[in-house]
């Protein structure tokens, strides 16, 4: 196995190479820090699993960790940190509460931790895409957005006609999925269930609950932190204070 990582990650080295990416050292990183934090978290999870108190603390660290790297993609200010950890909670915190006080998934560490980790990681790569696109747009419209307030526009009404088009590009990745699913990708939860000894209808049931969960929750992490862009609340450094309200 080791010996196929490591000619994975100089097949993925060489493409960017070639592409002229530029990403061929941020793919080696990213390829060592995941083969470090998995077999970190795999002994962490072994234990965490035994109490229901330690698995919600590590949901609370999956919780951390992904707004801290939503705020690092986007590059906003310290003070903006945790109003983009509030876009991933409003997002992820309904789907993980209707999934669980529902009872369709079970209150325990071996139900919660998975399902959070999907949840929450895919609200964060919705506000990571959706802030960094939303903070790109106005910079390169700013023109669009000062003709928009000399028409008589408020701010945020303004803002948002320049960023409302593409942030919807955000939810794509999630939608294309979910239009997808079982003719294209077979999803982790799928397999997952299937490997543990479910049947397939229960497999594909326990899926569809994932994939219209995160498409809410993606939805609702957009949407908000759209607004939080439009009011000026979370501004990529360069733009916070230059753009006239």
């Amino acid at each position: 196995m080791a010996v196929v990582l490591v000619v994975l990650v100089g097949v993925a080295v060489t493409a960017s190479a070639l592409g002229g990416l530029g990403v061929g050292r941020g793919q080696v990183t990213a390829a060592v820090r995941a083969v470090v934090q998995l077999a970190v978290v795999s002994t962490v999870i072994a234990a965490t699993l035994r109490s229901l108190w330690w698995s919600l603390l590590f949901v609370l660290v999956m919780y951390v960790v992904a707004t801290a790297t939503s705020a690092r993609r986007i590059d906003v200010a310290r003070r903006q940190v945790p109003l983009v950890g509030a876009a991933v909670a409003a997002g992820a915190v309904p789907v993980l509460a209707l999934s669980l006080g529902s009872g369709v998934i079970p209150f325990n560490g071996a139900g919660i931790i998975p399902i959070a980790g999907i949840v929450i990681g895919n609200t964060m790569t919705a506000a990571t895409l959706t802030g960094r696109r939303a903070c790109a747009e106005l910079g390169a419209q700013r023109g669009a957005y000062e003709a928009a307030l000399a028409l008589g526009f408020q701010a945020p009404d303004a803002a948002l006609l320049v960023v409302q088009p593409s942030a919807r590009e955000s939810l794509l990745p999630g939608l294309d999925q979910t239009r997808t699913v079982g003719l294209v990708t077979l999803p982790g939860a799928f397999v997952g269930v299937l490997l543990g000894g479910g049947t397939p209808l229960e497999a594909g049931a326990a899926q569809v609950l994932v994939l219209i969960g995160l498409m809410a929750g993606q939805a609702i992490t957009c949407a908000v932190l759209l607004r939080l862009v439009a009011h000026g609340h979370v501004l990529r450094r360069d733009l916070a204070g230059t753009l006239p309200r």
